[in-house]
């Protein structure tokens, strides 16, 4: 990783003047948020430009992003707000953020979101619809790949009793296939 911290809006601008992608990660160092956050970053491997900005010393950089919460991995493509990761979120979670990979997305705007889990296989073509809508509407969610945990699939067939894929479970509540009507209702997500 390429770690930098950031002194001022200024500051930032200069850095970043020839990069295309780049992340913010927006911290209050001594939270156990922001710390777990901040040790979970750090522990990637990778050569991904992150900005590393403390909020309690710096002041000027959150509010030209709209910034409001903390601890926050903002993902800036072409001076570009993309996307917002809140919280302390797992290593394998920031890893999938910052390579692009796009399979667990929070986007700005999302407040209150209901806990989301898409249980799915890489061979799977309604897994990979879902998780594109998922994506498209910005649904913040934990994909877990059930050919590759065992566990994962038991727990997910005791949950509903099926064995087929996709699941989704939104606030404990189960969703068998990509049942997109049912989904959005769940959701919040206007009907297209």
């Amino acid at each position: 990783m390429q770690w930098t911290k950031v002194s001022s809006f200024s500051q930032l601008q200069s850095l970043v003047s020839e990069k295309d992608r780049y992340f913010l990660f927006f911290h209050k160092p001594g939270s156990s948020a922001s710390d777990c956050a901040a040790e979970n970053l750090k522990a990637l491997t990778g050569d991904y430009p992150v900005f590393e900005v403390d909020v309690t010393r710096v002041r000027d950089v959150h509010p030209h992003f709209g910034i409001s919460t903390v601890p926050v991995l903002a993902e800036i493509r072409n001076g570009r707000l993309q996307n917002l990761v809140k919280g302390c979120q797992s290593t394998g979670f920031y890893d999938k953020i910052i390579k692009g990979e796009g399979s667990t997305v929070a986007t700005t705007g999302e407040k209150n979101q209901k806990r989301v889990t898409v249980y799915s296989t890489p061979s799977c073509p309604y897994c990979n619809k879902l998780k594109q809508y998922l994506n498209k509407h910005g649904i913040r969610y934990t994909d877990i790949n059930v050919a590759a945990n065992p566990r994962a699939a038991e727990e997910m067939v005791r949950k509903s009793g099926q064995r087929g894929v996709p699941q989704t479970d939104i606030n404990g509540r189960i969703i068998i296939g990509f049942d997109v009507p049912k989904i959005s209702r769940m959701l919040g997500i206007p009907t297209e």
